[in-house]
């Protein structure tokens, strides 16, 4: 554990690019030999748009990055957040409550909270609008929501009291996790079931993306599953019933060129089944 603690106190950039780029890129090829559904879509067209968006995301969260560092290293310097505020424990234990929180704040609360707030709403919905789901729409998200998550994740960081090493290894369970359970990928039924006891699976996040509600307000989880099912938000629905992509949306022309999809957020809200 000490080991992991020092890797990721001082993890380059490079390192951070390499498993980015890496997992999309194997999740891209298992996907392509046991895809889910069996897509007719310009798989290179659709991945231009999610790596244009995935950029965006890494230029604001790069840029934005001395805040967080400055943050942790507060909370730490001040022994301020919950796990500061904890009885001595194995470090192995720390690293995990740490990280479930971090979950639980920084990425369940801060789904949630888009979903059911509309200002924020029209920002995420630009991920939902995606009607062809494979693991390079994970980081499919509008600048205004890159920047509405890094709140989100300062927030948690103040909160829990978590040291950067836990932020970075946070972020780099946090990355994998998104491009596994977007991927197109075909897991045994039983095991994809036994993993959404424990961690958010491919099916039962691909429940989140189907059209219309309630589907597509439940299942919020990242990492862990554990927050749906404590607070009710999980969904199941058999994968041969999920229609990808969002009521208001629906046109290729609305959702699948990139310049609309940067639009969308100032454009006049409309009413539907969804939001």
């Amino acid at each position: 554990m000490n080991e992991i603690v020092s890797y990721f106190s001082t993890i380059p950039s490079s390192h951070r690019s390499l498993i980015l780029v890496g997992g999309i890129t194997l999740f891209w090829i298992i996907e392509n030999t046991f895809p889910l559904f069996r897509m007719d879509y310009k798989k290179w067209q659709h991945a231009g748009i999610n790596f244009f968006l995935t950029f965006t995301t890494i230029i604001i969260n790069f840029v934005l990055a001395f805040i967080l560092i400055k943050t942790a290293s507060w909370t730490t310097e001040h022994n301020f957040g919950i796990l500061q505020w904890l009885p001595e424990m194995p470090l192995w234990l720390y690293a995990i409550i740490g990280i479930l929180l971090l979950d639980l704040i920084g990425a369940y609360l801060a789904h949630f909270v888009q979903h059911k707030t509309k200002a924020l709403w029209r920002f995420h919905l630009i991920h939902h609008t995606d009607t062809w789901i494979d693991t390079t729409s994970g980081n499919r998200h509008h600048p205004g929501e890159s920047l509405i998550r890094f709140i989100f994740t300062t927030a948690g960081v103040i909160m829990v009291g978590s040291p950067m090493w836990m932020v970075f290894l946070y972020q780099t369970l946090s990355v994998v996790s998104t491009q596994f359970t977007h991927a197109n990928i075909s897991l045994p039924q039983k095991l994809d079931v036994f993993l959404s006891y424990f961690i958010v699976s491919p099916n039962m996040h691909k429940v989140h993306h189907h059209y219309v509600l309630p589907y597509t307000d439940s299942n919020y989880g990242n990492i862990f599953s554990i927050w749906d099912r404590l607070f009710g938000t999980f969904t199941y629905l058999p994968k041969d019933q999920i229609i990808y992509g969002v009521d208001t949306h629906m046109a290729p022309e609305e959702n699948n060129q990139l310049k609309n999809l940067l639009k969308i957020p100032f454009q006049k809200p409309r009413s539907a089944k969804n939001h």
